[in-house]
């Protein structure tokens, strides 16, 4: 946990303007370009004739590269702080998303994507290490909740606003303005970031620190419960929701776009009630982690409707699957409030390569299995095979929840046992 003895101190305004806003526009931006394709997907598919497996592949060469660049991120953050680190990869960044606008074949948007997916891959983690050092860690919980909710703003822009967007441009034009507000941001970082003038931790050597991260209870109970949960929210909601309303719930272009906005503009308050809840359970005795497998217990429900086809409100469960998904960014709180100082860039980008890389796997392995059935009349992919896709997806989470409960049960056994002990001692 960090040293409140010695960490710097601003006021809260100067941690406002100088250190939240300008990390929280480039998560922001991050992942308004991690989840457009969402809308833009039947503009892809038309102008380049894919298959439901290839837009799967190219989506999520994002999060493949995200995952690639997270040890070196987390190493980069501990060595250099975030300032210079986030200037850098902004401009990679930017170099992608102009890359992508210029694009002329799937190879070279898959190139393209991937090195979108390496320059934004420091976005959330940068700004996680910022506010740590600024704030107290009684805070976490809540400004993780906001920054999560910036995210969530970042992801509904990426839907109806981006669709209004292209009546002025092409996907092409699209990609061209945010790769300049991109490289804008990483500017904007440079220049009001605050120097750190305190203390620097002592580093030891990368292994050594890798393996207190991995080592560490906390880390491995919340990845447990926690990760593959994660990994589900991100590779669904940024594509796959938008093909079922259109190939399942038979919904035109308009409204899907106006159901991904809804549920991505769900993110926003879904992220700061849970950082509102975490600290009302928190002052309540109440361990984050129980409150993290009370919201992954939901948000299985949410996934079995699916899997059921639950047919009275296809509109409330698309809007439902990201609201309750939002739990999942706890994890990222949790490791922030319990890791040393000197391990949180690390242990935090060690936790987002295991996602990114289940984002990945649930990304395209999801545009696999529903590619297995033939497409119908209409052109589109049959209900049942979206079906199957999160009958897999739910079986796959539900080891992780189980295991919680039983360490759990074990953990609690021993408080009973001794309270059964001073009950039957003589008065």
């Amino acid at each position: 946990m960090q040293d409140t003895a010695t960490a710097p101190r601003l006021t809260g305004v100067a941690v406002f303007f100088y250190v939240f806003l300008p990390f929280a526009l480039g998560h922001y931006l991050s992942t308004l370009l991690r989840n457009v394709n969402a809308v833009l997907a039947p503009d892809l598919m038309g102008a380049l004739a894919l298959t439901p497996g290839e837009l799967g592949l190219l989506t999520s060469a994002f999060f493949f590269a995200f995952a690639l660049v997270q040890l070196p991120v987390g190493i980069a953050l501990d060595r250099w702080g975030p300032r210079r680190v986030q200037l850098s990869m902004m401009l990679v960044g930017a170099l992608g998303a102009l890359l992508f606008a210029r694009g002329t074949g799937f190879g070279q948007l898959l190139v393209a994507r991937a090195v979108m997916g390496l320059g934004l891959g420091g976005c959330f983690m940068a700004a996680v290490k910022a506010v740590s050092t600024w704030i107290t860690p009684s805070k976490l919980p809540s400004v993780h909740g906001y920054l999560i909710a910036v995210g969530g703003l970042g992801a509904a822009s990426a839907t109806m606003p981006v669709r209004l967007v292209l009546d002025y441009t092409d996907w092409r034009g699209l990609f061209a303005i945010l790769a300049g507000l991109t490289a804008c941001s990483g500017l904007l970082i440079a220049l009001v970031y605050p120097r750190d003038k305190g203390p620097q931790p002592k580093r030891g050597p990368l292994g050594q620190a890798l393996r207190e991260v991995f080592r560490a209870p906390v880390f491995r109970n919340t990845a447990s419960l926690v990760l593959i949960p994660h990994a589900v929210f991100f590779g669904i909601q940024g594509l796959w929701i938008g093909r079922w309303l259109s190939d399942v719930a038979r919904f035109p272009d308009d409204a899907v776009a106006y159901l991904l906005y809804m549920g991505m503009a769900s993110v926003i308050f879904g992220a700061i009630g849970v950082g509102m809840i975490t600290e009302w359970a928190g002052r309540r005795g109440i361990a984050p982690l129980d409150v993290a497998a009370a919201g992954i217990a939901v948000f299985l429900l949410v996934q079995a409707a699916f899997v059921l086809n639950y047919k009275p409100s296809f509109q409330l469960l698309s809007v439902l699957f990201t609201l309750v998904g939002t739990i999942t960014g706890i994890e990222y709180a949790i490791i922030a409030q319990s890791m040393p100082r000197e391990l949180t860039g690390r242990a935090a980008t060690c936790l987002n390569l295991l996602i990114f890389i289940g984002a990945f796997v649930v990304q395209a392995g999801f545009g696999l299995l529903v590619g297995l059935w033939p497409l119908d009349d209409a052109g589109q992919t049959p209900a049942m095979a979206y079906r199957m896709a999160f009958a897999v997806l739910v079986l796959v989470q539900l080891p992780g929840l189980v295991g919680f409960v039983r360490r759990r049960r074990r953990q609690s056994a021993p408080v009973a046992e001794d309270v059964e002990e001073v009950q039957a001692v003589p008065t």
